[in-house]
């Protein structure tokens, strides 16, 4: 399995949106997606940390170039106070 983890800091008053956005069967059904999860950080209610996985390296490259991405990606960051810090990788642990 492969995925991304991301720090993001969320503009005041966009919270609902975002998850509103993030919930969509679009979002849900994206090939080679396996789960994704969000934490809201209790030192700062608006910075949320999320970790995406994929089935492997190739559907999560796949999908990070599609235009269908792109557009999803710039409607999220929209919400945003500034880009996300991501961080991809293999799932090394729990083993597949």
């Amino acid at each position: 399995m492969y995925g991304t983890v991301a720090r993001m800091k969320v503009k005041p008053g966009m919270m609902d949106k975002l998850r509103d956005m993030s919930m969509t069967p679009e979002m849900m059904s994206i090939p080679g997606l396996v789960n994704s999860y969000v934490y809201q950080m209790d030192a700062d209610p608006n910075t949320l940390m999320m970790a995406i996985i994929f089935s492997d390296k190739e559907a999560y490259v796949k999908n990070a170039g599609s235009p269908e991405q792109n557009e999803r990606y710039e409607q999220m960051v929209a919400l945003l106070d500034g880009p996300p810090e991501w961080n991809d990788g293999e799932i090394i642990y729990p083993e597949k």
